[in-house]
């Protein structure tokens, strides 16, 4: 069984008396759907699947159609059990989270033992009907890109081949056909994400200048960028705010995110230059077109791929905690990564080999904010490959 965490968190879940409705959120090829599968196979009770994919689910009284299935799943050889209802891609149905929410509330009434668990991407998901609609009735369980163990696991891919192809597992069979893999990748995950999940799915006014935000996060991935510079790179008239909103699309899809700077003050730290990051670095390799071997032997560019990939690894590893990623600059001294979880503040610097424009700012950040540690990845420090094996709030306990 594959994702194991995250089988055993919705496993448990649905094992418990109490209900809510359990939310899988996240990117597009992470193993949601399979994930859910793996589950209701080892659960001792009945279950139905829908996915709004299906034409005849694409409506709201598609969806009340399949809700009667699972209900009739509660009522067997007379008596009520406890029956599991999946939804997925529901978030294609205009008005869906109203009408979960008049369903839910009626089994509730009843005392229908009726588990639901709804599977799509997590901006939308997330932003568009559950905090407005579903408030108090839902619990969300973050599916993140794949952790460089689960790949190892499944693929037997040691760290440079992880660092340099990501954790997408559905292209992980193409790597030895690099072409195919890079069409795959460009294809079926980028341009799919972005056609679909945002660019349909959310007002976007700008459509041209949302891809090359992205492309730009792939070509300054583990690097300090100004908004005013990324509107001189990007050749386009928008204003900062439109871009903020872009990148946070762009990290609600599981894409591209930006790191605030560190400073112990919430306004500044909004209004900062973000550092931007991709969330898989299979979207770096895709945009850079390079052959493995060819990356690996270039010093600058597989010391920023790494960077790249601990960034990567950081921000996934945490998604749905209480730890908090950063990254601290003053002047010409710089830490790449702060993680902050209530007063428990860790400072990390990569050693990644490639020449840096800022000096390590560790004794600075050290001097001003007294870190309960500090921690050093590569050179002397912890092994990169043991770093990706180790989730993060390890480092920040």
């Amino acid at each position: 069984m594959f994702r194991r965490e995250l089988c055993k968190t919705l496993e448990n879940r649905l094992k418990e008396p109490r209900r809510f409705i359990q939310v899988l959120a996240g990117p597009r090829q992470v193993g949601k759907t399979t994930a859910v599968r793996q589950v209701l196979e080892g659960l001792n009770m009945p279950s139905h699947y829908a996915s709004a994919d299906d034409p005849s689910v694409q409506s709201a009284s598609g969806i009340e159609q399949q809700w009667d299935i699972g209900r009739l799943l509660t009522k067997t050889e007379g008596r009520v059990t406890d029956a599991v209802l999946v939804l997925d891609e529901i978030q294609k149905i205009p008005g869906w989270a109203d009408l979960v929410k008049l369903l839910w509330d009626r089994d509730s009434a009843a005392g229908l033992p009726l588990k639901v668990v709804i599977l799509g991407s997590s901006p939308l998901l997330v932003q568009k009907g559950l905090g407005e609609s579903l408030a108090g009735r839902f619990e969300i369980i973050h599916a993140v890109h794949w952790s460089y163990s689960e790949i190892r696991d499944a693929f037997g891919w040691d760290d440079e081949t992880y660092i340099h192809y990501g954790g997408y597992p559905g292209a992980a069979p193409l790597v030895n056909d690099p072409e195919r893999w890079m069409r795959y990748i460009s294809d079926s995950l980028i341009e799919t994400t972005l056609s679909r999940d945002i660019l349909l799915m959310t007002r976007v006014d700008k459509p041209a200048l949302l891809r090359r935000m992205f492309h730009l996060g792939c070509e300054y991935s583990g690097q300090i960028l100004s908004y005013q510079k990324m509107i001189g790179q990007l050749q386009d008239a928008g204003n900062t705010t439109t871009l903020a909103h872009y990148l946070d699309l762009l990290g609600g899809a599981g894409m591209v995110a930006g790191i605030a700077k560190f400073s112990g003050n919430t306004v500044r730290q909004r209004g900062s230059s973000p550092k931007l990051q991709v969330l898989n670095n299979a979207l770096v390799a895709a945009h850079v077109r390079r052959s493995f071997e060819s990356v690996r032997n270039d010093p600058e560019l597989w010391g920023r791929t790494v960077e790249s990939a601990v960034g990567a690894h950081i921000l996934n590893s945490v998604k749905g905690s209480s730890v908090e990623v950063f990254y601290w600059r003053d002047k010409n001294r710089e830490v790449d990564f702060v993680l902050r979880k209530g007063e428990c503040v860790t400072a990390i610097e990569v050693k990644s080999g490639r020449r840096k424009d800022a000096l390590n700012g560790m004794d600075a950040f050290s001097k001003a904010f007294n870190p309960g540690r500090k921690i050093l990845v590569g050179g002397q420090g912890i092994p990169l490959s043991e770093f990706l094996l180790t989730p993060v709030e390890f480092y920040v306990d």
